[in-house]
């Protein structure tokens, strides 16, 4: 199995139980959770090697996190320790018409104080074949920006593959910032992810007369900035999840995914969503499986959205489905029937 190396913050996710408003709430629901880790968490369920980097607090909350990875064989050797804090998510999870809302308090956490410093990126590459980060990360300060960047240039220059997932948080930075710095990262990447938005706001690439808020979609529009984004950055491989959001509730999940030559559109499953946090992370961790699996670019896309489609119906950020899991499902079971 290849070894895939993932960067970023992992957070304590404190969740109303059920369905509830945060003015409700008594109590919150505990989990960790955050893109790149829950990425890592991926891909060690499917086998592969997963190494997480990150720096947490030097007491029991940090360890929390690490433990939270360890329990799903995540190598944690790399994650430093030192920082005033773990970052925190709240989330109040939305039904029908309302939607989810996240809190963020995370600023001044360990990772978005660490330094290249804090990393041995010589050791932590070595042997990597893939690595994988988030817009997340040179989003949360100027200081985590430049550590992302130090780690991109050690993976290149190993010859290591990476992978960038946009997501965009409109919380976290502008998009006009969010242009000026992940624009030059795009130099170090081989494989981009992203949705519409992120398209849009970090590239500043629309996609055609997509709505994400209307739950339409306009394909061709996709495909003209697939070519757009590959001419300009050299990627190897473009990808989008594809969000038709009817309601909180139903979603409508495909993907498409361009090599340079071929657009392709995946197969498209409707979805009854318990918890939708991580379902674009469970997307890219499929994605990454499925080309180092030795999958072909469209064998490896519906894997990622059968993954992902999977993931919406699992509480918490962590995707912990198995990949027999996933191939049933991509060989046409979704019966949800009691397994026996």
């Amino acid at each position: 199995m290849a070894k895939v190396v993932t960067m970023g913050e992992i957070m304590l996710r404190l969740s109303t139980p059920g369905y509830e408003k945060f003015i409700q709430a008594d109590t919150f629901d505990i989990n960790y959770g955050g893109g790149e880790a829950n990425v890592a968490v991926s891909l060690a369920n499917y086998g592969h090697q997963a190494s997480f980097v990150t720096k947490v607090p030097n007491n029991p909350i940090g360890e929390c996190a690490v433990a939270a990875l360890r329990k799903y064989n995540v190598d944690t050797t790399h994650i430093a320790r030192g920082g005033e804090r773990l970052g925190i998510y709240y989330l109040e999870t939305g039904a029908s018409m309302r939607a989810s809302n996240v809190v963020y308090d995370r600023a001044h956490s360990s990772i978005a104080e660490a330094d290249a410093s804090d990393f041995d990126f010589d050791a932590i590459f070595d042997g990597a074949d893939w690595f994988h980060f988030t817009g997340i990360t040179p989003a949360i300060s100027d200081k985590a920006a430049l550590l992302t960047e130090e780690a991109l240039k050690a993976a290149k220059a190993k010859n290591v593959t990476v992978s960038c997932d946009l997501n965009f948080r409109k919380k976290l930075w502008s998009s006009e910032k969010a242009q000026k710095v992940m624009t030059n990262l795009m130099q170090y990447v081989d494989v981009c992810i992203g949705n519409e938005e992120d398209a849009q706001k970090v590239l500043g690439f629309k996609p055609g007369n997509t709505d994400v808020t209307s739950g339409s979609l306009e394909l061709a529009g996709y495909e003209n900035i697939f070519k757009q984004m590959t001419d300009r950055f050299g990627f190897r491989y473009v990808v989008s999840s594809l969000r038709e959001s009817y309601s909180a509730s139903d979603n409508g999940w495909s993907a498409a995914i361009y090599d340079g030559k071929e657009f392709y559109h995946s197969r498209k499953y409707e979805v009854r969503i318990v918890d939708r946090v991580g379902g674009g992370d469970s997307f890219a961790g499929g994605l990454i499986c499925g080309l180092l699996d030795g999958r072909n670019y469209k064998d490896a896309l519906e894997f990622a959205v059968a993954a992902s489609a999977l993931k919406h119906t699992i509480p918490g950020d962590f995707n912990l489905v198995t990949r027999a899991d996933v191939e049933t499902l991509m060989g046409g079971d979704g019966s949800g029937r009691v397994q026996r």
